[in-house]
């Protein structure tokens, strides 16, 4: 028979009156999914952490997927069962979106968003990345302007206390391939950035998440929105001017990804094409698996990822249900 999961199970007969049940461990279980947060018209775009022993999950709360003055809400929870709204972070005639969690050196939350321009209107007028800290995930400091206008750094990932994330650059979406632009950037205190390299990435690139290897090498999951509309992932060793890139065969959205204690690394993000679910792959250097979809469909994705009490905890947005909601979800590995 098939659990929920898709896991095969196989009953194997020792001895009469003796069942051994074992499991094909060929693919993730769901141990649950539970909705956290619904307050919002239009709630979004989330990403998870630990820190302190306790969970936070940010994301944008707007009328909209697009327009609007979106502001971050950050909730809190000791158990991941039970949650509270510990902060809401706003800019007067700014669209926060995509904010993105990590933990500086000196032991603070840190919020890097973007910073979009609508002016009453659904048509983008102007952008540029956002940071915001917290010394307990209750008080922030004032959005702060980084990088350019023009700009969009949508993830940092601190490496032996320099953060290193990769901004991407458009006019719009009918600019051409050529304008399109990757570049990765790193930082000391997540304010001033320096200027890496440019990753020679076609296909229109964007949302890119960065990990570490244990060997130092920087891991790269980046968005595409032309050509064959792939993923692709690369990797380079520092000074992180050299890449290799393979195509990950699938289009995914809000790409992320996390390496578990052991090596292994599980990706998520929104799956195309036909109707958009939100899936779990495992992931390599130069493969891409779906193994589990989500509750999801619509508006979805945009998943934060984090490995606690030997389980994946993943937060996600999806309006499968109607509005648009935040929901977290506990996932046991193979």
């Amino acid at each position: 028979m098939l659990s929920r999961a898709g896991t095969r199970m196989l009953s194997i007969m020792l001895l009469p009156g003796m069942l051994l049940v074992a499991s094909a461990v060929d693919a993730p279980q769901i141990v649950s999914v539970k909705k956290i947060w619904d307050v919002g018209d239009h709630n979004a775009f989330t990403d998870l952490i630990r820190f302190q022993d306790r969970f936070f999950c940010v994301f944008r709360e707007a009328e909209d997927h697009v327009g609007g003055d979106g502001e971050i809400r950050v909730l809190a929870s000791s158990d991941g069962e039970q949650w509270e709204s510990a902060a809401l972070i706003r800019e007067a005639g700014i669209d926060l979106r995509d904010p993105k969690l990590s933990v500086t050196p000196d032991a603070r939350l840190m919020i890097v968003a973007g910073g979009s321009v609508y002016n009453g209107t659904k048509t983008l007028q102007g952008r540029q990345p956002r940071v915001s800290f917290s010394g307990d995930g209750h008080r922030w400091s004032q959005p702060k302007r980084i990088l350019a206008e023009g700009d969009w750094l949508w993830r940092v990932t601190w490496h032996n206390g320099i953060a290193y994330g990769v901004s991407y650059r458009a006019a719009d979406k009918t600019a051409s391939d050529a304008q399109w632009q990757v570049n990765l950037h790193s930082s000391s205190d997540g304010v001033s950035y320096e200027l890496v390299s440019q990753l020679d990435v076609t296909g229109r690139p964007n949302e890119t998440t960065l990990r570490f290897l244990p060997d130092g090498r920087m891991v790269a999951l980046v968005r595409r929105e032309a050509g064959d509309h792939t993923a692709w992932i690369g990797s380079s060793r520092a000074p992180y001017q050299e890449w290799q890139w393979a195509s990950m065969g699938h289009r995914i959205g809000g790409p992320n990804f996390i390496r578990l204690p052991e090596g292994d690394l599980w990706a998520a993000g929104r799956s195309y094409p036909g109707e958009r679910k939100t899936v779990l792959a495992r992931l390599t250097l130069t493969d891409y698996q779906p193994k589990l979809t989500l509750p999801s469909g619509g508006d979805t994705s945009y998943p934060g990822l984090v490995w606690h009490d030997g389980l994946l905890w993943m937060s996600y947005y999806s309006s499968h249900e109607g509005q648009t909601s935040i929901y977290l979800a506990k996932i046991r590995l193979p």
